[in-house]
């Protein structure tokens, strides 16, 4: 295909009055969000009909989801090989559905293995619609053998990274483009520093993850409660974990909010001295908005071979974009060691001069994906969806 046939489609009236259908499936909390925004960006250019597997923020889109999304947000291969009958049934459930509807086009938010199962079985049954993948798989960490297996998979892989695109093509993966990420939007960078506020703890948005990382979540904040700088502790969560959390904490010694309100959340961070987060697309997040942080996880066995044949050694967003340690990664394998985090974390807290400095690569890190990179510059994710949606629907 020629560069000009891969231009986004111009919408003329009529382009506007015919309907398309799209089924977008997301897996999780982050790809919920960046769901959301793809359908609202849609319905800004063309008239749209969307089904699909989501959470609440592509509810609020108008998406009626087909089973819970909750049913896929799984993370290591405990929680997956527990729920493996689930998850194979909504794969069935989902390709069953695609193919009696045959929608113009499928878009799979992330959620790579549950992803890949559905497009590899679409293909198989003669589906020759577009399938897009957004949010690229992490070819550049671990099996970059990876790119060239999902080449007769995606039409167009969608990254929120932006040395992604140049990764894919030098191992022959799908074409893909840089769309930025939507926390660019969510989460503007914050123009204060405090110097005294409360610390935003992120334990994870999946069930196996709160499990693990909970119990660690309360002893640093039984040990840092009474720091001179940290003013109580705050939890944003999805609203569909809101319920366990706060039961989670509600006998913690120290003083911590548990909210699922977006704005509530954002004045956490605003206010936050600092955060200790999980890793996974919450570090992008706080980055992002300029709070500085921590970044850890409590591993499965499973997890921890596979860290240790992985291309590179760091995990956490801003550090993997920045191609050096900007935030400390404080990582355990199978069980926690409070006293190294709140090491960690008091060591921040007490040292002024290393917040700025993570806030001044946040900037650089922000300025970095406003743009993208010379060879991928930031492209609109709703144009390129369009642009498939098009060619699907001139098959009909």
């Amino acid at each position: 295909m020629s560069p000009a046939q891969m231009q986004p489609a111009s919408h003329s009236s009529a382009s506007r009055l015919k309907m398309r259908d799209l089924f977008i499936l997301a897996g999780e909390a982050s790809g919920d969000r960046i769901g959301a925004n793809l359908i609202a960006g849609l319905k800004a250019q063309l008239n749209v009909e969307v089904s699909g597997v989501g959470g609440e923020a592509m509810a609020a889109e108008g998406l009626r989801t087909l089973f819970p999304i909750e049913d896929l947000a799984v993370m290591g291969y405990v929680d997956v090989l527990r729920r493996l009958p689930l998850l194979l049934w909504r794969a069935r459930q989902t390709v069953q559905t695609i193919l009696r509807n045959r929608p113009d086009a499928v878009v799979l938010v992330d959620a790579q293995v549950f992803s890949h199962t559905v497009a590899r079985a679409l293909r198989r049954k003669g589906y020759d619609k577009p399938i897009i993948l957004y949010v690229a798989p992490s070819v550049w960490a671990w099996k970059p053998e990876r790119a060239a297996k999902i080449a007769q998979l995606y039409n167009e892989v969608l990254s929120v990274l932006p040395f992604e695109p140049q990764v894919m093509a030098d191992l022959g993966g799908p074409r893909t483009s840089y769309v930025g990420h939507p926390a660019l939007a969510r989460f503007p960078m914050r123009q204060i520093q405090p110097r005294r506020g409360p610390i935003v703890l992120l334990p994870g948005s999946r069930a196996g993850e709160l499990t693990r990382h909970l119990p660690l979540m309360r002893a640093v904040s039984t040990a840092l409660a009474n720091h001179s700088a940290v003013d109580g502790f705050a939890i944003p969560t999805p609203e569909n974990l809101k319920g366990k959390v706060t039961r989670a904490v509600a006998d913690w010694p120290a003083s911590v909010t548990v909210t699922s309100d977006e704005a509530e959340r954002r004045a956490a961070m605003d206010a936050a001295i600092l955060a200790f987060a999980v890793s996974g697309t919450a570090t992008l997040e706080l980055a992002l908005a300029g709070v500085p942080h921590i970044v850890t996880y409590v591993a499965e066995g499973a997890q921890v071979r596979l860290y240790q044949k992985a291309l590179i050694k760091t995990i956490g967003l801003p550090n993997i974009i920045a191609q050096r340690e900007i935030v400390p990664e404080i990582l355990f394998a199978h069980k926690p060691e409070p006293e190294r985090a709140v090491g960690a974390l008091t060591r921040l807290l007490e040292d002024e001069a290393e917040r700025r400095a993570q806030c001044a690569a946040f900037a650089t890190i922000r300025g970095l994906m406003e743009k993208g990179a010379p060879d991928a510059p930031l492209s609109d994710p709703a144009e390129r969806v369009s642009f498939w949606l098009e060619r699907g629907s001139s098959a009909h």
